[in-house]
């Protein structure tokens, strides 16, 4: 644990010194929100229908912007050979970076999803499950996009590959994301559809790790 948590910590450090990754994704999240008003006119009762879809995709997009490089550093100046080597086991140094990673994009998205939902006239009896649903959607997001950042690794054209690669797979959380939202704007139960994107979860954390681990030594050899 001393050694995962230091890693966590150590990759949450360099995104810091950096710091570019995460403003960038932030900064797209905001502005890919406020074109919308834009582009279907300033009408409360369109942009409200259409903010929760609005406020999901704009956040899975967003995420993919830092994906692309979640191991390329590490790859192209050979420390990923020694974090291979570490006595931890690889699936858990994945896990860490994964961790890092969401919280520096997925973690500042949840949270700033609510003051953009008020932009664009969602109704506040939908703001606690938005959160929530983000809050359990955006860690598996993360451990998808992992996976297809260690398959495309060392690939031309990488980010391209990236996004077709991991898209699909992002559409569970996606459907089940919108509907915990629209369901609780509506009166309905949101419990099943948040129940749901728990699973995808407690799936993903352990499968997804594995095999990035898997598609990472692939890549080293």
């Amino acid at each position: 644990m001393t050694a995962f948590l230091a890693l966590v910590r150590r990759d949450l450090q360099l995104a810091m010194r950096q710091g570019s990754d995460a403003a960038l994704v932030l900064i797209f999240y905001m502005l890919a929100v406020l074109l919308f008003p834009f582009g279907v006119g300033p009408e409360p009762n369109i942009l409200a229908r259409i903010a929760t879809g609005v406020l999901w995709v704009t956040a899975l997009l967003a995420a993919l912007l830092a994906l692309e490089r979640l191991f390329v550093s590490e790859y192209e100046d050979g420390s990923l050979d020694q974090l291979a080597l570490l006595p931890l086991p690889l699936s858990l140094v994945v896990l860490a970076k994964v961790l890092a990673h969401w919280l520096l994009t997925g973690l500042p998205l949840t949270l700033l999803a609510p003051f953009l939902a008020i932009a664009l006239g969602m109704d506040e009896a939908g703001y606690p499950v938005l959160v929530l649903a983000l809050a359990l959607g955006t860690p598996t997001l993360s451990l998808i996009g992992g996976l297809g950042a260690a398959l495309t690794l060392g690939a031309r054209r990488g980010g391209a590959l990236l996004a077709l690669l991991v898209l699909p797979l992002y559409i569970p959380a996606l459907i089940f994301g919108v509907a915990a939202v629209d369901a609780s704007l509506v009166g309905l139960a949101a419990i099943p559809h948040l129940a749901i994107l728990g699973a995808l979860l407690l799936a993903a954390i352990p499968l997804c790790p594995w095999a990035t681990a898997a598609a990472l030594r692939q890549a080293l050899e």
